[in-house]
């Protein structure tokens, strides 16, 4: 029997590095393995914690979708759909949280960021927290076990949610018997919380990514940009800690990589090492941003393609609502 792995993205912003290095990629080559039955959703619910304007998260939601097909996503292939033309999973959301105790929700991470920033600022503790946001976790948990989801591609940073998804789904399997699938998360290992611009985690919160599909001339500039020592051109420099690097061996071919390698160890300019990564990522993204516009532009393309997904996973959807109802005592 095929293993399930799932993946969203919420739309509360353009879609940058960071997302496609540490989710898109390595779930789009988790897809590739025979074994996995991939699923991929946009998460537009989760963007509503955020963004609460119309026309805006509109574009967000078809630009999320408009991403996962340009950069390769073959919705033949998978079960890909927009999470709210699955209505299952927001019955199920309210299922969960009536078996989660609030002092979960209390240690999610989100949470806890924004009552230690509120304090740092001497502000009421739950000042800018809304529901939707304290329980996050819930709806997540709702996403992974609807379709008894077995891997979770995540980045390190998300490992959490699908933790809480494990200790929700356990509690309900103790009560009634075994019902939903234990989920467990596969992190790429050699990638570690991406480095934005600036040195710190590339987050839209910071104000430090590069979105990615970028115009060539704006996408140089911004690379132009990323924090580096003064060390001089001829000095050696260790890849292992340069963002510049870190960005480039995730759109060069091994052969390539081996080579900067090399002249980082020699002896290279900052300047020129910039530009080689301008040359491979644009190199890469070439294709995939074209296809990016042509979607933009036809978003009847994007909705005819996820209402079609989104039927594949009513099909799953369903009969598994139908199935955790009526070991609760539902007719």
């Amino acid at each position: 029997m095929n293993k399930t792995i799932l993946t969203g993205i919420k739309p509360t912003g353009q879609i940058h590095l960071g997302n496609y290095i540490g989710a898109i990629k390595p779930a789009l080559e988790l897809a590739k393995i025979p074994e996995y039955q991939a699923a991929y959703f946009v998460a537009d619910y989760h963007g509503l914690t955020k963004i609460h304007n119309a026309k805006e998260f509109k574009e967000l939601s078809y630009g999320i979708a408009a991403t996962w097909l340009a950069l390769g996503l073959d919705p033949e292939k998978v079960i890909f759909y927009k999470q709210s033309d699955v209505p299952e999973i927001f019955e199920l959301n309210w299922i969960l949280a009536c078996f989660t105790p609030k002092g979960l929700m209390n240690r999610a991470h989100a949470y806890k960021g924004m009552v230690e920033s509120n304090k740092q600022m001497d502000k009421d503790l739950d000042y800018g927290v809304n529901m939707g946001i304290y329980t996050y976790p819930i709806l997540m948990a709702a996403d992974i076990l609807m379709f008894k989801t077995n891997v979770v591609p995540v980045g390190k940073d998300q490992i959490q949610h699908v933790e809480i998804a494990r200790d929700i789904a356990e509690t309900f399997n103790h009560n009634y018997g075994d019902t939903f699938v234990l989920p467990s998360y596969q992190v790429q290992e050699e990638t570690e919380l991406l480095p934005g611009l600036d040195g710190r985690k590339m987050s839209k919160s910071y104000n430090n990514t590069i979105p990615l599909f970028e115009e060539p001339k704006k996408l140089q500039k911004l690379i132009n940009k990323i924090k580096t020592d003064s060390l001089p051109p001829e000095a050696p420099k260790d890849p292992n800690t340069s963002i510049v690097f870190t960005l480039y061996k995730e759109f060069a071919e091994a052969s390539e990589i081996e080579k900067m390698r090399e002249q980082y160890v020699n002896g290279i300019s900052w300047g020129e090492a910039k530009e080689e990564l301008y040359n491979v990522m644009n190199k890469f993204l070439e294709e995939p941003r074209e296809k990016y516009k042509m979607l933009m532009e036809n978003p009847k393309v994007i909705d005819d393609i996820l209402l079609s997904g989104a039927e594949r996973a009513r099909a799953v959807s369903k009969p598994f609502l139908k199935e955790v109802k009526g070991k609760i005592g539902f007719n």
